[in-house]
């Protein structure tokens, strides 16, 4: 049987489990908030965040002079035991919550001050002598200590987040080596173009999702301004002065980021600009992602009714009727990762824009979101790098063969023979079945020295002199 201590808040008491390092304002979130049954303990960045900005925010108070040193000393060693991955079955609130993240911001200020108690050998919930209120969240509130721990969660996962990108990229791009020698048609508007190399084709998707890394970590690089020192709206009320700046010295010394204090604490409070732009970074890079998948699962097609340019890994039975049918399972479901991002970038814009007066109470849902997104798209990453990308082999016959048959070759003959022409022997390829190459040597419109030089497609995969 379960053992419980009574804890007492604003609203009365409450059983709190004995065992718990959480108290009486999380006991009161686990029972309010069952909603999306995804936890913080889900997001342990987002748990170093918050044990981060109160080592921070303890150290300025000690330096201040509002706290005596060996309390400092035992909040800063609890707050390192957070940072390690300890206690993280701690945190077992809802990510969506009312309340503008006072559950998370108590969470946080109760299992720290409970493991404090436990090194002073003290009884959990002897908080006369460490307080959630008193000395975990001195010189605080929700409203600046929330977004802060939320904004460092982001900058770590940033970092993983590129990490990935970089390693699919480069995943891509040995794949543009590879294919180097592959001559194919492309296409555009799914009709016959130019001849181009597949190795052209999959390094431009590595080129593409390149471009991605700077947006990434320049949007987050807007995460390093926080609004610590603000306290409830920005004016700075139970701060001592001086606090703000030093809390940011603090917290950039401790998580390794140039932190920076806020220029308008009562601006920066209310305002998630920074989560809107890089949201919408994420949407971009994966809008490019699901493109890319579409054109894989294009390209994979058939085996004997599509484009069957290249072959995916096969990596489960395809149908429970259809035998030997084997489908594209990782570029769809990517595919799929991609649309949740796109759904959640929404969610973000409705949330930042629900802001009003001089805070934003709707951060848990955009946090959430925002993180959701990280940890999938970074899923999904790796899950398409290792499971497809890198076993994509060519089938090199069939991609030539294309070329060889396809009216689209025509195009070279533009400078030679005239647009008009081009035209004309196109129209009478199409109708005849005849090839491109016979019917200008039919026509005498060209010799066939000049023929084989022109319409051979190495010939036609970069600028050249006319």
């Amino acid at each position: 049987m379960e053992n419980f201590r009574n804890e007492s808040d604003l609203l009365g008491t409450l059983q709190v489990p004995a065992s718990a390092y959480y108290g009486v304002q999380t006991q009161r979130a686990i029972e309010n908030f069952k909603i999306s049954g995804q936890y913080l303990s889900s997001y342990p960045h987002f748990i170093k965040g918050l044990a981060m900005v109160k080592k921070a925010a303890a150290k300025t108070n000690y330096e201040l002079g509002l706290l005596e040193q060996s309390l400092y000393e035992k909040i800063a060693q609890s707050c390192d035991e957070l940072m390690e991955g300890k206690y993280h079955q701690e945190f077992p609130i809802d990510m969506i919550q009312g309340g503008a993240g006072t559950s998370v911001n108590m969470n946080a200020n109760e299992v720290i001050a409970n493991i404090v108690l436990e090194k002073l050998g003290k009884n959990k919930g002897d908080y006369q002598f460490c307080s959630p209120n008193d000395h975990i969240n001195l010189s605080q509130s929700t409203n600046d200590a929330y977004p802060t721990a939320i904004k460092m969660a982001l900058l770590q996962m940033n970092k993983e987040l590129v990490e990935k990108l970089k390693k699919t990229i480069a995943a891509f791009r040995q794949k543009g080596i590879e294919f180097n020698d592959v001559i194919k048609m492309g296409r555009t508007q799914l009709q016959d173009a130019v001849p181009m190399t597949m190795g052209q084709e999959f390094e431009a998707y590595a080129a593409t999702l390149e471009e991605d890394i700077s947006k990434l970590n320049n949007n987050a690089h807007l995460f390093v301004e926080i609004n610590m020192g603000a306290t409830a709206i920005g004016t700075g009320i139970n701060a001592p002065v001086g606090y703000a700046k030093l809390c940011a010295k603090n917290l950039a010394q401790f998580s390794g980021y140039p932190i920076v204090s806020a220029p308008n604490l009562v601006e920066a409070t209310p305002d998630t600009g920074s989560y809107v732009i890089y949201s919408s970074a994420m949407k971009r890079l994966a809008v490019k992602l699901s493109k890319i998948c579409n054109d894989l699962r294009l390209l994979s097609s058939g085996p004997r009714a599509g484009f069957f340019e290249i072959n995916l890994p096969p990596m489960q039975p395809g149908s429970s009727i259809m035998p030997g049918k084997v489908n594209p399972v990782i570029p769809e479901v990517v595919n799929q990762v991609c649309y949740k991002v796109f759904g959640n970038d929404l969610t973000v814009t409705f949330a930042a824009e629900a802001g009003q007066l001089q805070l934003n109470v709707m951060e848990p849902v955009l946090s959430h979101a925002i993180m959701e997104s990280m940890n999938f798209l970074g899923n999904a990453l790796d899950t398409l790098r290792e499971k497809c990308i890198v076993g994509i082999t060519a089938n090199k016959e069939i991609c030539l063969n294309m070329v060889k048959h396809s009216i689209g070759i025509v195009t070279a003959l533009n400078p030679y023979i005239g647009y008009k022409n081009s035209t004309e022997i196109a129209k009478e390829a199409l109708a005849s079945g005849n090839s491109v190459y016979n019917l200008v040597l039919e026509k005498g419109i060209l010799s066939q020295e000049k023929l084989d030089e022109i319409l051979d497609p190495k010939n036609m995969l970069k600028p050249h002199q006319f």
